[in-house]
């Protein structure tokens, strides 16, 4: 059904491809983050609900046609549709029916609730394209209100110490998950980096509840930030603008937050682990549900994966992708 060389995955038999990191002529993305969804594609194809975000990534000029979720669609000599992943507002598995049987590409996917986007559903098919960025079984996740009450310990902490807080996460898909997950326990505001205004405005206008934000340099030189909670991308950590937050604690929010090795390498004085992703037992789970008798790993462990499949019975290999999973990318 699909084939896989460069530049991704590709349906001869509807002519297109699935999440390219290159242009082509149709494009079928899963989400929007950007090593999935790239531009200069002649025309994209996404689920309803993440136009909003894909327009974001791509531009006014990209031209972007949707389905529903479970609505389907004929290209060429294939049928299509667009399934709940649960990784970020609008992400997709993506069922492609044909000749050669049901296969479904996941994208990235998780298992946990999440209160900023649709809950994943699980799809039955025969071959199961799936993520692995954390494909190994020392990767489990504690539950999401037991880590997300630790952030706001370590917030209250850092208040009584008269420090800023400055919290390290994805601009897409983690930020609004957290601002969501903290506004169950706490009505206080957020300052957050100018860079994740945009895609926080975007879930606000799909109806996603999140605490209120205020942008950090609304804030005349030489105000304090003592005592306030700080939302900023990687790509912000070393820059002058980190001065302006003067005394802090930083702290980065992540599924890589569960190797302690990572987080003394990365330097940060505390790591949560909080993922959009699948943990080990999540990723077994979901293959099983599948039925799938053939599954493909992609990006993160996936020889590790594939080997504990193949050992298990299944026809399991790997699929080599530009997609990187929880990476500066997202």
């Amino acid at each position: 059904m699909l084939t896989t060389s460069p530049p991704g995955p590709f349906c001869p038999a509807g002519d297109f491809h699935v999440d390219p990191w290159a242009p082509v002529h149709r494009a079928l993305i899963t989400h929007a983050h950007g090593d999935h969804a790239r531009p200069g594609s002649r025309a994209y194809l996404c689920a309803a609900a993440g136009v909003g975000v894909l327009r974001r990534r791509l531009g006014d000029e990209a031209v972007i046609e949707s389905l529903e979720y479970g609505e389907s669609k004929t290209i060429g000599g294939v049928r299509v549709s667009f399934h709940p992943a649960g990784h970020v507002l609008g992400s997709a598995q993506i069922r492609i029916e044909g000749p050669d049987g049901v296969w479904v590409v996941s994208g990235d996917y998780k298992r946990a609730d999440d209160p900023t986007c649709a809950p994943f559903e699980p799809v039955p098919c025969d071959t199961f394209v799936t993520e692995s960025t954390f494909g190994l079984p020392i990767y489990r996740w504690d539950s999401t209100a037991t880590v997300v009450a630790a952030i706001l310990d370590w917030w209250d902490a850092n208040r009584e110490a008269g420090r800023a807080s400055v919290l390290f996460c994805y601009t897409l898909g983690k930020a609004q998950r957290l601002l969501a997950e903290l506004a169950r326990i706490t009505d206080r505001p957020v300052l957050v980096h100018g860079m994740m205004l945009g895609v926080i405005e975007v879930y606000r206008e799909a109806g996603v509840a999140m605490l209120p934000v205020l942008p950090a340099t609304d804030r005349p030189r030489g105000t304090s930030f003592a005592g306030e909670l700080v939302l900023a991308p990687l790509p912000a950590r070393g820059t002058p603008w980190m001065r302006r937050l003067g005394t802090h604690s930083d702290a980065f929010a992540s599924g890589l937050m569960r190797v302690r090795g990572v987080r003394r390498q990365r330097a940060y004085d505390r790591g949560f682990v909080i993922s959009d992703h699948a943990d080990w037992p999540a990723l077994l789970e979901t293959v099983a549900e599948t039925g799938a008798s053939r599954v493909l790993a992609t990006h993160g462990h996936a020889e590790p994966l594939a080997r504990h499949l193949r050992e298990h019975g299944l026809d399991a290999a790997t699929l080599r992708t530009a997609w990187e999973g929880e990476g500066p990318e997202d």
